[in-house]
């Protein structure tokens, strides 16, 4: 299950499609084109490599590749720096054989300072810890009332994407639930580029895939967007939406682990239905 050729392929193919001959200045040809953005000659062209050598990286045939290659190639293809990463490490030869295996694997400790960094900010911020794979670690109690029951929930169900694609009260909690997934998808993307080792991750992404239509629509997108902030809009079942803005800072020393805080601006309606989720006197709020 899952090997780097089926990542590799595909994403570069993608890469190519989403492109717009037109707006690199590359002529149709004598040949009218037949699908979407560039060939692979004109991506090999851009690069300044041959033809042929670029076909084994689409591939997966090509061994070793270095990085003046790999930045070249990702400049061909107007690679985001997220991408550009995510192509680097799928296709590192010590990674080829890592990427769906999905070992046993415990969850990350979570550290006494955070703990008390989440109890410090329950009367005011929702903030969770997530570590590799979305898994939630640790949460304060306002998270715990925004839309999942962390509480309720099995250990084995706490999990962000897991509950985003399997809950069914998800699509009532996200009205924006499209997005809201896509990001989610896209994120887990970048973060089997960076952890390709991880059984979790792989446990994951791979159950995902076998288990949900949709997460593999999304994920067959092959887009790589790891967004450390954002909006997220929630239907908050005893206050009404919220509109929050979310920041994700990296722990450090522990790869795949985040802190993750939700806030909103002073004086909103969003403030001010967290403060009533915070005390509890949500009856009769809007």
């Amino acid at each position: 299950m899952g090997h780097v050729e089926n990542e590799v392929t595909p994403f570069l193919k993608s890469r190519r499609a989403a492109l717009d001959p037109a707006a690199l200045g590359l002529p149709d040809g004598p040949v009218r084109r037949r699908v979407r953005g560039l060939r692979r000659e004109e991506v090999a062209a851009r690069a300044g490599i041959s033809v042929d050598y670029y076909t084994r990286i689409e591939q997966g045939r090509a061994p070793a590749i270095s990085e003046a290659v790999l930045d070249a190639v990702a400049r061909a293809l107007c690679l985001t720096d997220t991408e550009h990463t995510y192509l680097r490490n799928i296709t590192h030869p010590g990674r080829r054989a890592a990427i769906g295996v999905c070992r046993p694997v415990d969850l990350p400790p979570v550290r006494p300072q955070l703990r008390e960094l989440l109890d410090a900010l329950a009367d005011h911020v929702p903030a969770v810890v997530y570590g590799p794979g979305t898994d939630l670690l640790a949460w304060n109690r306002l998270a715990a009332r925004l839309a999942f029951d962390y509480d309720a929930l099995p250990p084995a169900e706490r999990n962000a994407a897991l509950m985003l694609f399997r809950h069914p009260d998800a699509r009532d909690f996200f009205p924006d639930w499209e997005q809201a997934a896509a990001s989610t998808v896209s994120g887990l993307r970048a973060e089997l580029g960076s952890l390709p080792e991880h059984g979790r991750v792989n446990q994951v992404v791979w159950g995902l895939r076998e288990s949900s239509p949709d997460f593999r629509r999304l994920w067959d997108a092959q887009d790589v967007v790891d967004g450390p902030h954002g909006v997220k809009r929630i239907n908050n079942p005893e206050v009404g939406e919220l509109l929050l803005t979310f920041g994700a800072f990296n722990v450090p020393a522990e790869p795949g682990v985040r802190l993750c805080t939700y806030t909103a601006p002073k004086g909103s309606p969003t403030e001010e239905r967290l403060r009533l989720l915070a005390t509890g006197l949500t009856a009769g709020a809007v």
